[in-house]
This record gives C-alpha cells, sequence and structure tokens, in this order.
C-alpha cells in the first residue's frame, strides 16, 4: 500500500500548483516584482514648461549654426544657406542617381536634451495628403529604420534622423548619410524612373 500511494503522489505533483509545493511565501519587501502583481507607474517629473512638440527656432542665424559650418567644411562637403539658415547639401549616388539633405540650424530643446534634425525629402503627394497606401508604406519603413523615420511637411513625405546637437562630425556624416540613403530608397520605390530629390 505504501508503494502505491508514493506513485499516487508523484502522478499528483504535475497537477498541484507551484505555490502549495514553495512553501511560506517570502516577506512583501523580498518578494520578486514578478510575483508582486502589476507594476506601479513612476510618478512624471514636474511639468518644466517644455513644450513636447516642435516650436519654431527664431534664434537661428541666417549665415546657419557655425558648430555645423565647421564639420561640414571639415568633411569636404558643399553646402548652401537657404533662406532659414539650414545647411543644404546634394549627393551623387549610384546608378545616376542624386539625392537632398538639409542640416537644420536651428535645434530642439527639451530638459537637458537638444537635438538637431538632418532632412531629405522622398516622396511628393498630389495634394496636402499622402496617399493611404503611401503613408502606410512609410510607417512600415519607419519601424523598420535602424534611426529616423518619415514625416510630412506640406504635402511631401521627409525622411528625418535627429542627432544630439553637439555630436561629432563623424556621427554627423553618419546621419547624413544615413538620410540620404534611406530617402532616395524610398523615392526610388514609390517613384520608378523619376529622381525629384
Amino acid at each position: 500500500m505504501r508503494l502505491i500511494r508514493s506513485v499516487l503522489s508523484a502522478l499528483l505533483l504535475p497537477v498541484l500548483p507551484l505555490s502549495a509545493l514553495a512553501g511560506p511565501a517570502p516577506a512583501a519587501d523580498t518578494a520578486p516584482a514578478a510575483a508582486a502583481g502589476p507594476a506601479k507607474l513612476a510618478p512624471a517629473k514636474a511639468d518644466r514648461n517644455d513644450p513636447a512638440r516642435v516650436e519654431p527656432d527664431h534664434s537661428v542665424s541666417k549665415g546657419g549654426d557655425p558648430r555645423i559650418r565647421a564639420q561640414l567644411e571639415g568633411l569636404g562637403y558643399k553646402y548652401e544657406v537657404d533662406k532659414d539658415g539650414d545647411f543644404v547639401l546634394t549627393f551623387a549616388l549610384d546608378k545616376q542617381r542624386s539625392q537632398m539633405a538639409y542640416v537644420l540650424s536651428g535645434t530642439q530643446r527639451y530638459g537637458k536634451l537638444e537635438v538637431r534634425e538632418i532632412w531629405s525629402p522622398g516622396y511628393r503627394g498630389g495634394d496636402s495628403q499622402l496617399p493611404g497606401d503611401v503613408a502606410n508604406r512609410l510607417l512600415e519603413d519607419s519601424q523598420l529604420s535602424k534611426m529616423g523615420g518619415w514625416v510630412k511637411q506640406d504635402g511631401v513625405a521627409v525622411f528625418v534622423v535627429k542627432i544630439d546637437a553637439g555630436a561629432s562630425q563623424d556621427d554627423l556624416d553618419d546621419a547624413i548619410d544615413y538620410v540620404v540613403r534611406a530617402a532616395d530608397k524610398m523615392e526610388a520605390e514609390l517613384t520608378p524612373d523619376q529622381d525629384e530629390f
């Protein structure tokens, strides 16, 4: 009879809840976080009166940010400065294609962060809206992107990478290269045999 009971106990073992086998629960302050139930939300920091959305930067010099000017010259890039003080570059790519990029002089701040945007246009819609299938394709591409994503500017789809405003010359170069290649690849996909940008 003893053998039958021990076999029966072994067969019932997987059916018992694990808590029944573990013994008494540890004290509340030593319990693992996962076993403590739903995680509590951390309190938000006090409002710093920093807008979370982009505000126009009216302090930009019409000559452009001297930090970017020095870095672009150090890289040997030819550029123009537009009326907004942003740097405009055009690159020759493979297969007889070219692509424009913009390095914005104005930066955006939030708390201690200061970021700069690098843009490259990739698609122009017929009006101020993008077709639904194009918008969906751009969202898919943004999700797969190593850095940056697509935004809409007055009916134009623009690929944007945001980097630290104090990024090194090499980091700026990598960001420009990535923006240009990502935008040109999408332009070639969405508008084959065209090279507007």
